[in-house]
């Protein structure tokens, strides 16, 4: 390697002006990994010009080198820490203390290092920073993916460090910018797959931003191959997997690029077209749920028959989740009675342990029709597009009147 340092950027936002606050302040903390400190008694720097940084490395040499390069830039506060934490458990602790940017160590220890940047990044704002003696191109590319946004080697030329501190001054401006009160997430669920969980999120979601006029984004979670860009006739170029694979760089502009607008008014994020190689963990889906909703006003989202998302703010925090099944005894794991013809309601309720709260007409021939010419039936007039409609007004907190009894699917 040449002998000058070198910085990589990772969708650095561009440069602002770092206001001068007299020269850095270095914090040493205690050797041990624990991570004290709350929104109390933090070092946070809101409403100031100071970036408030948390410097994590195991490695004495390195990180006394690296924090004599931010006590030579001004307006920084800095606490060091001697070690990792202990597990990644302990990140939340970590994160209430607000800092605006931390910077780890990766050569201490890769691995653990690089699962620590992906679950600050997937769980708090900061700005994160790695360094390195080894920049190899694939660490550089595990950095990134991670959601790392600059990659320093030593040794930490100031001019460097300040370049990379007036980046992370630019991106606390927007990221502290205030924010609306989160949108309605509504998920669609299947007690089995094929129960027309697809065909109703879609079609909800269509109704519902033509109903309340708000900002209306549809994710399909049915993975590996949800059939929802289908269902609306649209081609996308990216998919919910761009999304959960980069979830820890995932922000407002960039979740806006992976989307496709509908002639509805609907914004999709859609499965994609091919089989990915690809397991999302929960903090990525939460971090792309959280997202999501800071930018729109409804997210639905199509999960299909996924029950292993329960432990995720799909559940944990969804307006409405809607159990879509059929009339039919491997939906319902109930058997009917001997003598009846069908499946009774009684039966429906037993089996569900409620009653169901709206009952979809069965028009196969319709949903067909759709499907071959990609138009909503929510952009119709039919009695499944009234009810789906009735459906999206009664979530916009008007009345909705109650369907007739006919043959149906269940929704509840």
């Amino acid at each position: 390697m040449a002998d000058s340092p070198t910085t990589y950027q990772f969708l650095s936002n561009p440069p602002g002006a770092v206001h001068a606050a007299g020269s850095g302040t270095i914090m040493n903390s205690s050797t041990s990994n624990r991570f004290e400190g709350s929104s109390s008694d933090s070092m946070s720097s809101a409403g100031s010009d100071v970036l408030s940084i948390a410097l994590i490395g195991p490695d004495e040499g390195r990180r006394k080198e690296a924090a004599t390069a931010l006590l030579l830039c001004d307006g920084t506060e800095v606490r060091e820490y001697s070690a990792y934490p202990g597990s990644i458990d302990e990140v939340p602790r970590l994160l209430e203390q607000r800092n605006d940017v931390i910077i780890i160590d990766l050569d201490s220890d890769p691995k653990f290092a690089l699962e620590l940047v992906e679950s600050i990044c997937a769980n708090g704002s900061a700005t994160v920073m790695v360094y390195s003696s080894k920049p190899d191109p694939d660490l550089l590319v595990r950095c990134m993916r991670a959601g790392a946004r600059e990659f320093l080697t030593p040794p930490f030329a100031h001019a460097t460090m300040a370049e990379a501190l007036v980046r992370a001054q630019s991106r606390r401006t927007v990221v502290r910018a205030p924010r609306k009160t989160g949108g309605r997430l509504l998920v669609f669920l299947g007690a089995k797959g094929g129960a027309g969980v697809t065909t109703l999120a879609c079609n909800f979601a269509v109704a519902l931003a033509q109903e309340s006029g708000q900002s209306t984004l549809l994710i399909d979670l049915d993975l590996p191959l949800g059939d929802a860009a289908l269902n609306l006739g649209i081609v996308t170029e990216y998919s919910t997997v761009n999304a959960l694979q980069e979830a820890g760089r995932l922000d407002a502009a960039f979740l806006n690029k992976l989307l496709i607008k509908h002639s509805s008014g609907v914004s999709v994020l859609a499965a994609p077209g091919k089989f990915p190689q690809f397991h999302a963990t929960n903090e990525a889906i939460d971090k792309l749920m959280a997202v999501a909703r800071q930018e729109f006003d409804n997210v639905i989202v199509d999960v299909g028959a996924r029950l292993d998302l329960t432990e995720t703010a799909l559940f944990k925090d969804a307006f409405a989740i809607y159990l879509v099944t059929q009339a039919g005894i491997p939906e319902l794991r109930n058997r009917y009675e001997p003598r009846a013809l069908g499946v009774s309601d009684e039966t429906i309720t037993k089996a569900l342990t409620r009653p169901a709260n709206w009952k979809i007409p069965n028009d196969y021939a319709a949903v067909r029709q759709m499907q071959n010419t990609a138009t909503p039936l929510a952009l119709g007039d039919s009695p499944i597009s009234r009810l789906i409609r009735q459906m999206a007004t009664s979530i916009c907190g008007q009345r909705a009147t109650q369907p007739k009894k006919k043959g149906f699917r269940l929704f509840g």
